[in-house]
């Protein structure tokens, strides 16, 4: 299908006003066009992400350039593909990255930010990937340089990001400990493959930390928290210890000892993965395919699902992220 064969219009979940999962509507807006480099994808099902969460909230606002829309990974097929773009052909099915506007009939997204559908996987699923595993495979890979034989800590292990993590690290050959709120969640991790699962609630992290690497600390923490993490995150920390902050759920703000960083030799980072450029996301795509969507096809590692819903219903989406019981992938489905 070319550019000029698109509908006209297009179901879409618009933000209203800031405020809670009702100010998620649905309304009728123009389908896009492709741009040079770019494809239309014809949306069958969305992924849901804290990100989202944040923005119909009026605190994570679209980068510029950006839909105003929600939603930053799909599925679907190709619908149209514009000047220059070459990769994709219509019909092709596809799972992609998108800075915004995921929760809709149809999305425009750079050819690079696309991955072919991994084998045997339904669009639901398929749509549970980009964000977490992009996400999950800069911060982890790439910045904090997890290496087989490390030992890795993941808080929110029954998380979406989480549940991506621990399947990545086990993988790639870490020994990985993860936090959880509940029994349930802990034994979700566990089967993910993670070798102890801690039950925050119940249990001190950096204690366990050190027990189960024998006094050493952990090399690797992926940290969404943030707030009072931090200090404890240096506490079980390993001497030369990346940490790793994607997110601070637990506030932006932190007293830290700048000596246990220094004695320790520490390295504390961290990232937000929209306001990314295009190249750069392409480059993850690049060495996701190579290196994460063989495991994908094989079904070493899938994305842990949690619930589906209809695209017209993605406040009841937001509702259950927000109430903390899921485990796992939220999706819509967009038909």
């Amino acid at each position: 299908m070319s550019a000029s064969t698109l509908p006209e219009t297009m179901t879409a979940i618009a933000i209203t006003e800031p405020g809670g999962p009702l100010v998620l509507k649905p309304e009728s807006r123009p389908v896009p066009r492709p741009g040079p480099g770019e494809i239309v994808i014809r949306v069958r099902a969305a992924g849901v992400n804290r990100p989202d969460v944040a923005q119909r909230q009026g605190t994570y606002p679209p980068p510029p350039g950006a839909s105003d829309l929600p939603g930053l990974e799909v599925a679907g097929e190709v619908a149209a593909t514009g000047e220059g773009a070459a990769r994709w052909r219509t019909g092709d099915p596809v799972a992609a990255l998108t800075p915004g506007g995921g929760y809709a009939e149809y999305v425009a997204v750079h050819e690079t930010n696309a991955l072919p559908v991994p084998a045997g996987f339904t669009f639901s699923e398929a749509a549970a990937i980009p964000e977490t595993f992009f996400t999950v495979w800069h911060n982890v890979f790439q910045r904090g340089g997890l290496k087989a034989g490390e030992s890795f800590l993941v808080h929110g292990g029954s998380s979406g990001i989480g549940t991506a993590a621990i399947q990545l690290g086990a993988a790639f050959g870490a020994r990985v400990l993860a936090t959880a709120g509940s029994a349930e969640k802990c034994e979700a991790c566990l089967k993910l493959g993670a070798a102890r699962a801690i039950n925050y609630r119940e249990e001190d992290f950096v204690r366990v930390a050190r027990e189960e690497t024998d006094g050493k600390g952990v090399d690797v923490i992926l940290d969404m928290v943030g707030g009072d993490y931090v200090s404890r995150n240096y506490a079980a920390a390993a001497v030369e210890g990346r940490i790793v902050q994607i997110a601070t759920l637990g506030g932006a703000k932190a007293s830290v000892d700048i000596a246990r960083l220094m004695v320790k030799r520490l390295t504390h980072t961290g990232s937000t993965l929209r306001p990314r450029s295009v190249a750069f996301k392409g480059e993850i795509a690049a060495e996701l395919e190579a290196k994460v969507w063989p495991l994908l096809a094989s079904r070493r590692i899938a994305p842990v699902m949690d619930m589906i819903f209809p695209l017209k219903e993605a406040w009841r989406a937001h509702e259950r992220m927000e109430e903390g019981d899921h485990i796992g992938k939220i999706v819509l489905d967009v038909g």
